[in-house]
């Protein structure tokens, strides 16, 4: 028998999805799962903290694709935008 201790609200609708986001330069790419992102960039890796806030839809291909930039200016967020690839 189970029983409920404790509820939090939950705010994701799948707290383990992985998304992936790639600067629209090309200059890096990002794996981001729960809260981290793992960004690779000249040949390097780096962890941290990627926070990206939705910017718009633009066509690419006959398809819509999702543009995000950084929430606020950051020394984390080497990009100005970044486009959501998964």
């Amino acid at each position: 028998m189970a029983e409920l201790i404790g509820q939090v609200p939950a705010g994701l609708v799948n707290p383990y999805s992985v998304e992936a986001y790639v600067a629209r330069d090309g200059s890096e790419a990002c794996i981001s799962f729960g809260g981290w992102a793992y960004c690779s960039a000249d040949g390097g890796v780096t962890v941290r903290r990627l926070e990206l806030e939705f910017k718009g839809l633009e066509p690419h291909g006959g398809w819509v694709r999702e543009v995000y930039r950084p929430k606020r200016p950051s020394i984390f967020a080497k990009a100005k935008e970044y486009i959501r690839i998964l």
